[in-house]
């Protein structure tokens, strides 16, 4: 098994739109699989994780977790999903965050700043 090593992260703010929200859910599933899933299959080096947060905020009904080997996999994703429904006509994308997990660490050698797990 590879280990998967994420240079950069994005956090993706999305809020639904009203088509995505009229559509029951079986139909939801099917379009996504059919109409988005599809477009990233040929994205090499990414992986994702998706949070619900519609119960908790009115503006964000959702993130969008994104970890790329690499920069260039990272726009490769942003392109695919943008030639795709989800873009805009599902979601609305409110906010792209990237990141780099402890880049400053990297930067000035130094130990990241993190809690642990006490338990």
């Amino acid at each position: 098994m590879t280990t998967f090593e994420a240079e950069v992260t994005a956090f993706m703010l999305i809020k639904t739109t009203p088509k995505w929200l009229s559509m029951a859910v079986p139909e939801r599933m099917r379009a996504f699989e059919t109409e988005i899933l599809p477009a990233l299959e040929d994205v090499q080096g990414v992986r994702s994780r998706f949070y619900d947060t519609e119960f908790y905020n009115a503006r964000v009904t959702d993130v969008w977790v994104w970890e790329a080997r690499d920069h260039g996999s990272l726009q490769r994703l942003v392109d695919a999903l943008r030639e795709t429904p989800f873009w805009d006509t599902y979601f609305e994308v409110l906010d792209l965050l990237v990141g780099v997990e402890n880049g400053y660490a990297r930067n000035y050698g130094v130990a990241p700043l993190a809690t642990v797990d006490n338990t």
